[in-house]
């Protein structure tokens, strides 16, 4: 039989191509988006004339819509094997300069959308005692950089839920683990919400600092280009980490050329000094 997978933000980027490689691969794939019957109507109808496809309205910022998508998706295929948690929006701009209802957006969306998630598939996967949930995050949820303070608050929140969601779901033979990509092109930034709303603030942080800023910009762009970056890349990490034998899948996988990958180093050494501090709190049954 099967597995059905059902995947948040699949109306471009990284969901979209998911989506197709694995109904290609014979997966049930529920394609989760908004605007269904307006703005995303086209991409709807494309991923819909997939074999082994649905695709069902999903706004992660309304627990009723995320609920409702879960259920549709139940009644299709019959439950749900893997969550991929992949909807989100980065922001990329001074931290003054964004106003806390802005900063509020990015993380209803990236945050408490994947929270959302995990509420509504947990209880299926709790009775039917298996289960995957993949959080797409990025390698700024364990590595800080300047000018994208909100986004990387949202990702390093879900890479710290998700270390301690493992040890509460393990019993029930689910797994919940990271991926991290790097600097992709797929429209994140460009998202509503990802800019700044308080742009006058850059004035006050002297002559030249626009400047800076679109440089880096510059420099992260001319990165994506030097090294070819393809989102293809994600899918078929994701499809890797979906076809692994339960119990081998890593914690964290990390896909970014760039770097040659360095989060993944920095990401690892983490482990041990996380077990041994289990054992010394007293924790250590938990491991």
């Amino acid at each position: 039989m099967s597995k059905t997978i059902l995947i948040t933000g699949t109306s471009a980027g990284f969901g979209k191509i998911m989506a197709i490689d694995l109904a290609k691969k014979g997966y049930n794939v529920a394609a989760g988006m908004r605007n269904v019957s307006s703005k995303n109507a086209e991409v709807a109808k494309e991923l819909s004339a997939l074999p082994n496809v649905i695709v069902v309205e999903m706004d992660v910022t309304s627990t009723d819509s995320v609920n409702t998508a879960v259920e549709q998706t139940v009644a299709k295929f019959g439950g749900i094997d893997v969550l991929v948690n992949n909807a989100g929006i980065a922001g990329y701009g001074l931290f003054e300069a964004f106003s806390v209802e802005q900063m509020k957006r990015l993380f209803e969306v990236n945050l408490w959308g994947t929270v959302r998630g995990y509420l509504a598939v947990l209880p299926l996967m709790r009775e039917q005692r298996s289960g995957l949930i993949i959080n797409i995050t990025s390698g700024l949820g364990i590595i800080s950089a300047p000018y994208i303070a909100p986004y990387t608050g949202t990702k390093y929140a879900i890479e710290g839920m998700t270390e301690t969601i493992r040890y509460e779901v393990q019993n029930f033979g689910i797994e919940t683990v990271t991926l991290q990509p790097g600097p992709f092109r797929t429209g994140i930034t460009e998202k509503e919400g990802a800019q700044p709303d308080r742009t006058e603030i850059y004035e006050a942080y002297g002559e030249g600092f626009t400047d800076k800023l679109q440089k880096l910009g510059g420099i992260m762009s001319g990165k994506m280009d030097e090294y070819a970056m393809d989102p293809q890349e994600v899918s078929d990490a994701t499809i890797n980490l979906i076809e692994m034998e339960p119990g081998t899948r890593p914690y964290y996988t990390v896909v970014n050329r760039v770097t040659d990958n360095l989060e993944q180093e920095y990401a690892d050494s983490k482990d041990p000094i996380r077990k041994e501090w289990m054992k010394r709190m007293g924790w250590g049954e938990w491991l």
